[in-house]
């Protein structure tokens, strides 16, 4: 049995969504320095089976890992992360003269195989990718061949 991701897209009509929220976000619209930190929608994920484990690599830069949730509930891994920018500029009175904030959330779920054991699953952030291994259970693992003498 394969990983299985779902993606939690709650629009209605997703191309139109996506439509909106690429024409919203293109430089075109903001500039280029007007908000840095744009919000994505669903972060791009990689994953691969290895004879030990599943590897799970989600691309999600400009975070830290105290913005990241990573929960398995009855067989279904969850990574969630949610993140708050304000950058705020005033003059010398302390008056606003450009205030902005921006927000950034995704959730991305996986129903996990029986053959994995989640109470040993590990996660690591470096470089704007979050790594998530998920490792089989030994009874899942591949055996070596075993040669059977005839008698």
């Amino acid at each position: 049995m394969a990983l299985v991701k779902r993606n939690e897209n709650t629009g209605l009509f997703p191309s139109l969504t996506n439509m909106l929220e690429n024409f919203f976000n293109d430089e075109w619209f903001f500039g280029r320095d007007v908000m840095p930190m744009r919000s994505f929608t669903v972060p791009a994920v990689n994953v691969k089976e290895t004879e030990e484990s599943f590897e799970l690599e989600v691309a999600a830069p400009g975070m830290d890992k105290k913005d990241f949730k990573i929960e398995v509930e009855d067989g279904v891994l969850t990574i969630s992360s949610e993140k708050e920018v304000k950058n705020e500029e005033k003059d010398e009175k302390g008056n606003y003269v450009r205030r902005e904030f921006s927000y950034q959330s995704f959730r991305r779920s996986f129903v996990l195989p029986d053959t994995v054991n989640t109470e040993k699953i590990e996660a690591k952030y470096k470089d704007g990718i979050l790594h998530v291994s998920v490792p089989k259970r030994e009874e899942a693992k591949k055996k070596p061949t075993r040669l059977i003498e005839v008698k």
